[in-house]
C-alpha cells in the first residue's frame, strides 16, 4: 500500500504541475476570466496538490497493521485517499468551464473521500500506542 501512495503522490505532483501549465496556456489567460470561473480553476489545481501530497506522505510514513479491525480501517482509508485525487484531478477538468455554477460532485466527493480516508487511519491509529 505505502508504494502505491507513494506513487500516486508522485503522479499527484506531475499532475498538478501539468495542471498549473494548462492554466498557464490557457485561451482565453486564467487572468481574465470572470472571477468564478477563474476561482474554480486555481481552487482545483490546489485541491489536486492536496490529495497529492497527502498521498506522498501516506507513501513515506504509512505501516499497516499485521491484521484485523485495524488494517481494515486502514485499507479503506487508503483507497478512499487514492480515489480522492482521482476526483479532484477529474473536478479540475470538468468543473471550471461554467464557473460557480458548473460546480459538481466530483470535488465534494474528493474532499469527502479525503476527509474519511484521513479519519479511518486516524482511527486505526487511535489507542495503538507510539511507533
Amino acid at each position: 500500500m505505502r508504494k502505491l501512495h507513494l506513487a500516486a503522490g508522485l503522479l499527484g505532483i506531475l499532475v498538478f504541475v501539468l495542471s498549473g501549465q494548462a492554466m498557464r496556456l490557457h485561451k482565453p489567460p486564467v487572468r481574465s476570466l470572470a472571477d468564478g470561473q477563474r476561482m474554480m480553476f486555481l481552487s482545483r489545481h490546489i485541491y489536486i496538490l492536496g490529495s497529492a501530497l497527502v498521498n506522498l506522505t501516506l507513501g513515506l510514513y504509512l505501516r499497516l497493521e499485521n491484521r484485523g479491525r485495524r488494517r481494515n480501517l486502514q485499507v479503506a482509508g487508503s483507497l478512499l485517499i487514492l480515489l480522492s485525487l482521482v476526483l479532484l484531478t477529474l473536478a479540475f477538468v470538468d468543473e471550471p468551464g461554467a464557473g460557480i455554477a458548473g460546480r459538481s460532485l466530483q470535488s465534494a466527493f474528493g474532499w469527502f473521500a479525503l476527509l474519511l480516508g484521513g479519519l479511518a487511519h486516524f482511527f486505526a491509529s487511535v489507542g495503538t500506542g507510539p511507533n
